[in-house]
């Protein structure tokens, strides 16, 4: 499969004047942090400054970096029709969709879903819940027609009318009526900074961390589970724990996959429409639609060099394994005495009872990810958010209304929150963790007695991350 650089990456920079616009007009409109009894709380908005994130984590090997670089190369390329790109998917590439606030990130300010509808003769339309200024979306079915469990990706474009797919007519689905039936839900991608440190994270820590401050957490409600990989679990959604060995799964939003190299086989594939050696099959086998042989990306067993050798997947897979933490920043409204007393706040009101402030990596084959801290912020556990969170998709263990414990590291710059990035507003996805049946209700009432000024330093130390 030939690899092409292109356009994912130049997004970032497209966007440069739009971002500083939004932070300068975040920033002017905030009230001053006195604590008087006008002022009240607000999100600061975007971090501006440096990315802080992108780059290959310290101390590798030059052999490691040269996979890494690899990796990020194809992490970035846009995939054309001949390369196995659809017959359905919801984009051409994974950098499109991971690219705030660098390679690798999340949404960024402009929806790269928009323009791809018509890229290349393509004669989708743009579905009504995807927008220029809005994330990107992935788009799941709740119910089947006879009423049983879907929960599955129905990706949102098709290579009808595409360069490559002469005789293809494929119709999107009908997203009107199943949105009218109520019968939609969405995810937003996740940001992949530092999953090599996650994945090298001890059970046996997440576990620990799962039974400690146990009567504090009995006394907010709080609970959670491990997402476990065990035999007679149905994942829902192309999503497969791909094994009974009873270990923990930790990537995803309901902590649906165990590995990175699962997370990489099962997007290329849902997102892309591309085939590879962890899921052969195409999603859409209409015969028409066939461009390229199946699977689509595989081990090149021709390759002259080793990092040549490896098919897309394990390719991502390196360069999500390499790829370094993100970086906190006291750039922030508020300055350092407001982070600090934000960091107080955060753990006396109890979120970092579920967001876990940090935990260290077991020994590990690659030096740079062995005996390291992890500062992510998770528990790494689902936990029950109750109705108003609820997308009614079980995943594995994790049940309609259930959720991992989100990293908040490089939260500074994200620009949505939520699994379906219902907000850009800081202030209201915390107080969206509230509802009925929701672990998080004692936590959140704890937030919302706090003074004014308390709550914008949590929210201006939330903003450093």
């Amino acid at each position: 499969m030939k690899r092409k650089f292109i356009a994912p990456l130049s997004l970032a920079g497209s966007v440069a004047a739009l971002f500083l616009f939004q932070i300068d007009l975040v920033s002017s409109q905030q009230p001053f942090a006195g604590g008087g009894s006008q002022f009240r709380a607000s999100d600061p908005g975007v971090r501006g400054g440096t990315a802080g994130a992108g780059a290959q984590i310290a101390n590798l090997s030059p052999n490691q970096a040269a996979f890494f670089t690899s990796g990020a190369t194809d992490f970035a390329s846009a995939e054309e029709v001949d390369e196995g790109l659809g017959p359905r998917m919801n984009l051409d590439s994974c950098g499109g969709c991971h690219i705030q606030p660098a390679l690798g990130g999340t949404s960024p300010f402009v929806n790269p879903q928009v323009a791809f509808a018509g890229k290349d003769g393509g004669t989708d339309r743009v579905p009504s819940f995807i927008s220029a200024n809005g994330p990107v979306r992935e788009a799941r079915f709740v119910k089947n027609p006879d009423g049983s469990a879907d929960g599955g990706v129905h990706a949102l474009f098709t290579i009808t009318g595409r360069t490559g797919a002469t005789g293809c007519m494929l119709a999107q689905p009908d997203f009107a009526n199943q949105l009218a039936n109520h019968n939609v839900i969405f995810r937003i991608p996740t940001p992949v900074f530092g999953s090599g440190l996650i994945e090298q994270i001890p059970d046996a820590a997440i576990a620990a961390g799962q039974a400690s401050n146990s009567s504090q957490k009995q006394q907010l409600g709080i609970k959670g589970k491990a997402n476990m990989v065990v035999p007679g679990n149905t994942i829902t959604g192309m999503t497969n724990n791909n094994g009974n060995d009873g270990t923990i799964a930790r990537f995803g939003w309901k902590a649906q996959n165990k590995s990175l190299l699962l997370f990489s086989g099962e997007a290329y594939n849902v997102e892309m429409g591309i085939t590879n050696e962890l899921f052969q099959t195409e999603r859409d086998e209409t015969a028409t639609c066939q461009f390229a042989t199946v699977p689509n990306d595989v081990t090149n067993f021709d390759a002259t060099t080793p990092v040549e050798v490896l098919g897309g997947i394990e390719r991502f897979a390196n360069f999500m394994r390499f790829l370094d933490a993100p970086a906190p920043s006291p750039d922030t409204p508020g300055g350092a005495t407001s982070i600090a007393n934000g960091r107080q706040k955060f753990g006396d009101v109890g979120c970092a009872l579920c967001h876990t402030p940090s935990f260290t990596t077991s020994k590990s084959t690659v030096a740079a990810l062995s005996m390291q801290p992890v500062n992510l912020f998770s528990d790494l556990l689902v936990h029950d958010m109750g109705d108003g969170l609820a997308d009614g998709v079980s995943q594995g263990e994790a049940g309609p209304r259930e959720f991992r414990s989100a990293p908040l590291w490089g939260l500074g710059q994200r620009i949505f929150f939520l699994h379906d990035g219902r907000t850009s507003d800081l202030l209201r996805a915390i107080r969206e963790h509230s509802s009925n049946g929701s672990e998080a209700n004692g936590v959140i009432s704890r937030f919302n007695n706090l003074r004014e000024d308390d709550k914008q330093d949590l929210v201006n130390f939330l903003r450093s991350l």
